[in-house]
């Protein structure tokens, strides 16, 4: 009776002692804190798009005013909208083309690169290829290799297969980028289980289907953040030294011709500033659910 009287004790102070624990860990003056730097932290990064959208609506005395307002209008104006129409009039090629480019290359890319990395990440992920380990080592040292290393290279091949001046040079490029695959492929490791894509193959599912039907609508998470890195990357891309014909450009370097309008035009500036962040928005609003779920879950785990 005394070694049970003694047990119950043990167990009520454990018991007592596991819940000042877990009191303690959910403290509300803890909870504030914590919450209260997430909040300044994601104000603070937010603070560039509030002043490209304030800079937008200033009349021109008070984007020349010192000491500047960097977040108040004083007298908000659509001045700076109304006017991109008169600073574009005298282009050569009508408006409406540069956005057909734009998002013509840009939702042609990301739909091919999301494809293609996701299928190689399905090989390298769940084949039995003996080499699979050497290609991955191959991928990760690809993501070392920054686009200013590959132009002179990526120059001469584009120009011996005469692909400049076309579409490929915005397209091809960015196919052959890795971060993609990675990304794909970890996320792949640990949400798709090896026996359901045994079992697929017993059922006689072929590997496109069984890719196409199955592995695919898994990782969506992982592919929908992909689409908004890639649509991001290549909606503000400017190909430098490759592109001349006028009727082939895309709408980031039209807009460059006004931002370099120096201060006298900084508000129609921002206003493109605020116009050619629309579309990126977009998709992230379509994708936003989706990406923290993808990168915590795509995390290095080599």
């Amino acid at each position: 009776m005394r070694i049970k009287n003694e047990k119950i004790r043990a167990a009520l102070s454990m018991q007592k002692s596991g819940s000042n624990v877990r009191r303690y860990t959910r403290s509300k003056v803890g909870n504030f804190f914590y919450f209260l730097f997430l909040i300044c932290g994601g104000l603070f990064s937010v603070l560039p798009l509030i002043y490209c959208v304030t800079t937008s609506f200033k009349p021109i005395d008070e984007l020349l005013k010192f000491p500047p307002s960097l977040f108040w209008v004083q007298r908000p104006t659509l001045q700076n909208y109304l006017s991109l129409p008169n600073l574009l009039s005298n282009l050569k090629i009508p408006l409406s083309r540069y956005i057909f480019n734009s998002l013509f290359v840009s939702v042609a890319t990301t739909a091919l690169y999301v494809i293609i990395a996701a299928m190689a990440a399905f090989v390298l992920a769940k084949s039995k290829l003996k080499i699979r380990k050497a290609y991955f080592t191959v991928v990760q040292y690809a993501l070392l290799f920054t686009s200013y290393t590959l132009a002179v290279p990526q120059y001469l091949i584009f120009s011996k297969l005469g692909m400049i001046d076309t579409y490929l040079v915005y397209i091809l490029p960015h196919l052959a980028t890795t971060m993609g695959v990675f990304l794909l492929k970890q996320y792949m490791e640990g949400s798709v289980p090896d026996s359901l894509i045994e079992a697929a193959g017993m059922d006689g599912a072929g590997n496109f289907r069984i890719f196409f039907q199955i592995v695919f609508p898994i990782i969506k998470p992982a592919w929908l953040t992909l689409t908004l890195f890639t649509f991001r990357d290549i909606w503000a891309a400017v190909p430098q030294g490759t592109i001349f014909a006028e009727s082939l450009k895309t709408l980031p370097q039209i807009m460059a011709q006004i931002t370099a309008g120096g201060i006298a035009r900084s508000g129609s500036a921002m206003a493109v500033t605020v116009i050619m962040m629309i579309p990126p928005i977009l998709v992230y609003f379509i994708s936003q659910s989706n990406v923290v779920e993808a990168m915590s879950s795509a995390g290095i785990k080599e």
